[in-house]
Formats: C-alpha cells, sequence, structure tokens
C-alpha cells in the first residue's frame, strides 16, 4: 500500500480524541455516535535519541495518548532508565504504559532480528544466553518470561504487551508462568448502549448495497 503522510502520530491522535470528546470532525461537522475508544500509542526506548523519547512520549500524552505501547524490551537496564525519565516528568501518572516482550526462536533469528529490523535492540548477553542453550526456542521463552518478571516489578510499568510472531503457541505459557495475571480475568469488553444503533445502522447500510447490487444485476441482464 502506498504510505500516507498527512497525518503524524500526534495530530492523529489529536483528530480521533477531538472525535471522541466534541463529537465532531476537524471540519465541524458533528457526528451522530462518536467513537468510544481508548487512545494509545507506541514508545521506543531503545532507539536513539535516547534522551528524547521520554519528551516524544510527552507530546503523545498532550495529544490524547491514554496508554503506551513500547518496541520489544530485550534490555532491561536501558528500559529502567527510560521509565525513571518517564516517571520524573510525571508520564505515569497520566497513561498506562506496556512494556513489548517477546520470545526468541534462536540465536540465529535474534542476529537477523538485530541486523535488519531497525528500532530493535538485542544485546550480545542474550545472544550468547540463546547460543549456550541445548533447545534455543525453549530458552527464548524462558528469557522472555525473566525479562516480564523484571519489568513488572519497574514502577510505573502498567502491564506487557507480548508479541509472539510466529510463535503464539507460547502466548499462553509466557503468561501463565510469568504471573502477571495474578488470578485476574482476562478483559471482556463491555456491551455499549449504542451498539444496537450501530448494528441496526450497518444492517441498513449493507441491505442497500445488496439491493444496489441487484439492480445493476437487472440492469446487464438486459
Amino acid at each position: 500500500a502506498k504510505p500516507v503522510f498527512d497525518l503524524d502520530s500526534m495530530s492523529l491522535l489529536e483528530t480521533i480524541r477531538i472525535m471522541r470528546d466534541n463529537g465532531k470532525f476537524l471540519s465541524g461537522r458533528k457526528l451522530t455516535t462518536p467513537p468510544q475508544v481508548f487512545l494509545g500509542c507506541a514508545v521506543n526506548p531503545f532507539a536513539p535519541p535516547y534522551d528524547f523519547r521520554p519528551i516524544h512520549l510527552g507530546k503523545k500524552i498532550a495529544a490524547g495518548a491514554q496508554f503506551a505501547q513500547t518496541q520489544y524490551c530485550f534490555d532491561v537496564p536501558m528500559f529502567k532508565t527510560f521509565m525513571q525519565k518517564a516517571r520524573d516528568l510525571g508520564h505515569t501518572e497520566k497513561l498506562f504504559l506496556l512494556c513489548g516482550v517477546g520470545p526468541l526462536a534462536s540465536a540465529k533469528t535474534a542476529k537477523w532480528i538485530r541486523s535488519n529490523v531497525p528500532g530493535i535492540h538485542i544485546p550480545d548477553a542474550v545472544i550468547k544466553r540463546l547460543e549456550g542453550a541445548q533447545d534455543q526456542k525453549k530458552e527464548g521463552k524462558q528469557l522472555c518470561i525473566d525479562i516480564i518478571n523484571e519489568v513488572k516489578e519497574i514502577p510505573g510499568v502498567a502491564g506487557i504487551h507480548v508479541m509472539a510472531y510466529r510463535q503464539e503457541e507460547y502466548v499462553a505459557e509466557i503468561v501463565d508462568e510469568s504471573g502477571v495475571l495474578k488470578g485476574r480475568q482476562p478483559w471482556q469488553r463491555e456491551i455499549r448502549r449504542d451498539d444496537q444503533l450501530v448494528a441496526e445502522r450497518l444492517d441498513h447500510i449493507l441491505h442497500d448495497e445488496i439491493t444496489e447490487t441487484q439492480v445493476d444485476m437487472v440492469k446487464t441482464a438486459h
């Protein structure tokens, strides 16, 4: 798809916030059913300029971000430094911050990611740990659990975001063995008051589209 850069992350957040809170588009036209969304953003503590990352997060908070998800964390000391600065700026009192984590399939995979995926920092110690394991995939899962157990104790961390690309079968084990739920049930969406209205409108739109298609088919046949 062709990339479109009409809006950056801050202006996009602000646009959606205005639609939700003020019930209107940027043009001023009113929305019949404003979106009910919890606004989030991304943040990468592991990419330079490191000192600017907490400041950049503050700009996103000002634009409307209520939660943030980080890039993969494989360097806990670096993440702790970022979190200290985020706390000093008061960010963790204004949004929920989720630390991105995930299992590495092998040392070879880790090396490839480090060399080819911008913004992901993997220390040499992580690669050496995987290289020294008899079962590297299993060790990658355990590494993810160990990182979770460290970052969940950092003040200001509200949760984790497990990204298990092509290792989805490990997600349940990682969540269970790390104990992050602490006995809580997974979140389920509450029913909105206007859900029925939205469903009726969608049904009406789909019905109109089907009717128009049928008319076109009849015209074509004749």
